[in-house]
């Protein structure tokens, strides 16, 4: 049994349905899925862990309940671990994406087998949720100083995520997974507009004037600190060059932007 946590979320519920499509028994938990799974519950924990033996991990922002979740896996019988993290989390300044760091830590710790998938930028950010409501109002405005981004298809995230529940030999790897090729964020909501055949600005700003047009939306300081960490690291180009992990797990090239661009188009339309 493979438990899949996060599974109504952009990957998690990509996951689920490769797996089972490969005839994989899965248990989908989340807060409001399938089976009720709560970070903060740890009553909810032991009913979703049984008979399972390797966990998909989408940390919580909270660190807190990581490690103990992850030792109570362990005594539950499961063998391996993949946590899903973000690439450059080494650069980003102490403090932010603490759930990540606390994930990539105790399944190193936790005596089991165990890999890391680091992804880019998810291209569903701009269709699913991130920035889908601001390019839908025909701008989207964010600091990325016109660094490239090689954003990677959440489909290929969970392909090669299955690969690595279900293989053996990526014991102790971490992989660095992003499209094949490098858009800078006004390249990408150029290609977004032409194929929706509409108007979408994008506009350059400077992390001070990007935080407070977060603030000034309500967005809350935690995820504000969260995000101008993740632009800066950006701007500083740590994550710009493609990199070759799905092409190391599944022996093809990842999904291109415009590949995702023109499945997603009705999202902008």
């Amino acid at each position: 049994m493979i438990l899949v946590l996060g599974a109504t979320g952009k990957t998690g519920r990509r996951l689920v349905r490769t797996l089972r499509a490969a005839g994989e028994p899965v248990r989908a938990a989340s807060r409001s899925g399938e089976v009720r799974f709560d970070w903060t519950d740890p009553d909810t924990w032991p009913a979703v862990l049984a008979g399972v033996s390797a966990v998909y991990l989408v940390a919580p922002d909270d660190p807190a309940p990581i490690p103990d979740f992850v030792k109570q896996a362990v005594q539950a019988g499961v063998g391996r671990f993949v946590a899903l993290s973000a690439r450059g989390l080494d650069h980003i300044s102490e403090g932010a994406f603490q759930g990540m760091a606390t994930a990539e830590r105790a399944v190193r710790d936790s005596g089991v087998q165990w890999t890391i998938i680091r992804p880019n930028n998810f291209s569903q950010n701009f269709s699913e949720d991130l920035w889908h409501a601001t390019l839908r109002s025909g701008r989207l405005a964010l600091p990325t100083g016109a660094v490239p981004e090689p954003f990677i298809d959440a489909q290929d995230i969970a392909d090669v995520a299955a690969v690595l529940l279900t293989s053996d030999g990526h014991h102790e790897q971490v992989y660095d997974i992003s499209g094949p090729q490098a858009f800078t964020f006004g390249e990408a909501v150029a290609t977004i507009a032409k194929a929706a055949g509409r108007e979408i600005d994008y506009v350059e700003l400077t992390p001070a004037e990007y935080q407070a047009e977060l603030r000034a939306a309500g967005v809350p300081e935690a995820f504000v600190s969260e995000l101008d960490a993740l632009f800066t690291v950006l701007r500083a180009g740590h994550n710009a060059k493609p990199a070759d992990g799905v092409r190391q797990v599944l022996g093809r090239d990842p999904v291109d932007f415009a590949g995702y661009v023109s499945k997603a188009v009705d999202a902008w339309t």
